[in-house]
């Protein structure tokens, strides 16, 4: 959804995270290699949302308040819960994602992956896991809101990009319902 956030609430929201949000940059496996995440990042949720990806368990620090105000935002639009955020700071074009699915046993079988941009504009890209013909992109602008769910993360996988181009800092907060194991 284009506009979730109202372009008079962006630069308030952006400055909160900026500064409310503990960033960090944690070493991750990949490909049984440790590498520095390619990004910064911070996971927030209830006390019982511990979230382990690439190699990291997340153990959450607590809601904070304008965190905890977007969730509610997010559930009530979207009629699911959410018990937990990570939240992606890309510093600029050289931060990226790489093609991943959020696919971890604790978010059970179809997971809801509700996601929140604030910011500069990136690229977002889909593409189907086995036929890599199948493919979406979209760019994602300060304020849009993003829902994957359903089977969404079992047959396909998302990333975003590194770019060359000259751009400013981007907040994504991705929310989720972890499933204590």
């Amino acid at each position: 959804m284009r506009g979730f956030v109202s372009a008079a609430m962006c630069d308030s929201y952006f400055s909160a995270l900026m500064t409310g949000v503990a960033w960090q940059q944690k070493p991750i496996m990949i490909y049984g290699k440790s590498v520095l995440q390619p990004r910064l990042v911070a996971w927030y949720g209830d006390a019982d949302a511990i979230y382990k990806y690439s190699g990291v368990s997340n153990e959450p620090l607590p809601w904070l308040t304008v965190l905890a105000e977007l969730r509610t935002k997010i559930c009530e639009y979207a009629e699911i819960e959410l018990n937990s955020v990570l939240c992606n700071l890309y510093r600029d074009g050289k931060d990226s994602m790489g093609w991943h699915a959020d696919n971890e046993a604790e978010l059970g079988a179809h997971p809801n992956i509700a996601s929140l941009s604030f910011g500069a504009s990136r690229r977002f890209l889909m593409q189907h896991k086995k036929n890599k013909s199948l493919t979406w992109e979209c760019v994602l602008e300060g304020g849009d809101f993003l829902l994957m769910q359903g089977a969404t993360q079992t047959y396909y996988r998302h990333s975003v990009p590194k770019t060359t181009k000259q751009i400013g800092p981007r907040i994504n907060l991705t929310f989720r319902r972890i499933y204590p194991q």
